[in-house]
């Protein structure tokens, strides 16, 4: 078995979130995040794509996804893309 790279788009819970804390706490929580952008989307709202690489295996994109979705600023966070690495 060999590596998974994800894209996920993450939206705040608000417009006011602070999006370099929420990096931060995206990268204490998962340390092999790779690279993070933020990307404006409109009237004053950004999401944040973030890159990860993770074992190739069952369950691990799950698991990925339901810790960035437990994060206190994070209203949102879905897969974008999957690639076997």
């Amino acid at each position: 078995m060999g590596d998974v790279a994800i894209i996920f788009k993450i939206m705040p819970k608000s417009p006011d979130v602070d999006m370099e804390a929420l990096k931060a706490a995206i990268k204490e929580k998962i340390p092999s995040t790779q690279d993070m952008v933020i990307e404006p989307i409109g009237f004053g709202l950004s999401c944040l794509k973030i890159a990860l690489v993770v074992p190739d295996g069952e369950g691990t994109t799950e698991e990925a996804e339901a810790t960035l979705n437990g994060l206190e600023d994070v209203g949102t966070a879905e897969i974008v893309s999957l690639t076997l690495l």
